[in-house]
């Protein structure tokens, strides 16, 4: 019984945190979510290969309902820009398919901690960087929105994220500013979790439970509670970001990005 407790009171710590961090940076909190939920479940007895993949669609799933929350408390302030969502959704629904259903289940759980490393130290090593765009560099037409939202929603049904780690660097690389980008890619969250999430129910449903509540490649124990408690934080984190400046943002961005990048490098080589 006391494990029992334990293991909700480490769900609710990560669900609140990361909650925050999805109103704060506009990342869906899968960026925290990934490593940490490996980590509970790995220590609950599933594989490592299997936690990777198990902990990647729970996390996605959560960003349902974190989405939901983070983003109206943007939108109040007026910072999300709602025609680049309605530009970028479209090919965020086709990569998240693609990912969700088809490559996900084919991937090794160990390349899949590789991939999510990888790419996450990348988008926190040009964060970090600061580089300044062109000043004539803009959002590209319908193609090029369909295919950057194709790319962002493939990559995120692969690492579990919302997408926050490639839909921020891009839109400020294409002069949106790190407000306006950090609140649209709160509110490309959900189309990119529910593509994808739909993905990981048709990938996984014939997988065998591993734990009592497991639905294919969905935990939905951790579900339940991660989603509940960053409903309730993600509208203060989105309330910090509008009163902290972007260069600020931009450091807490890529100080966690890679600290979690470094985990899962570890998770990926020891399973591999």
């Amino acid at each position: 019984m006391n494990l029992e407790w334990l293991f909700f009171a480490e769900l609710l710590l990560l669900g609140s945190c990361t909650g925050f961090l999805a109103g704060l940076l506009g990342i869906g909190g899968g960026m925290l979510m990934v490593p940490f939920l490996t980590l509970i479940l790995s220590h609950r007895g599933v594989p490592d290969g299997l936690a990777v993949k198990m902990a990647i669609a729970t996390s996605m799933a959560t960003i349902l309902f974190t989405s939901i929350s983070s983003v109206r408390a943007h939108h109040k302030r007026g910072a999300v820009k709602w025609g680049l969502v309605r530009g970028l959704a479209p090919g965020i629904v086709i990569g998240g398919l693609i990912a969700g259903a088809g490559v996900f289940a084919l991937l090794k759980g160990a390349w899949l901690a590789l991939v999510f490393a990888l790419f996450v130290g990348f988008s926190a090593t040009q964060m970090l960087l600061d580089k300044k765009p062109a000043p004539s560099r803009q959002i590209p037409g319908p193609l090029g929105q369909t295919a950057a939202g194709s790319g962002i929603g493939f990559v995120s049904g692969l690492v579990g994220a919302g997408g926050g780690f490639v839909s921020v660097p891009f839109m400020t690389w294409c002069n949106v500013s790190m407000h306006n980008a950090v609140a649209t890619s709160a509110a490309l969250g959900f189309p990119i979790a529910l593509a994808n999430t739909v993905g990981y129910l048709v990938g996984g449903w014939s997988l065998p439970q591993v734990l009592p509540g497991a639905l294919g490649y969905l935990y939905l124990p951790a579900l339940g509670v991660i989603a509940a408690a960053s409903v309730l934080f993600a509208p203060l984190g989105a309330k910090a970001a509008h009163a902290m400046n972007v260069r600020q943002l931009k450091r807490a961005f890529a100080g966690m990005l890679y600290l979690l990048a470094a985990y899962m490098l570890y998770k990926g080589l020891a399973a591999a």
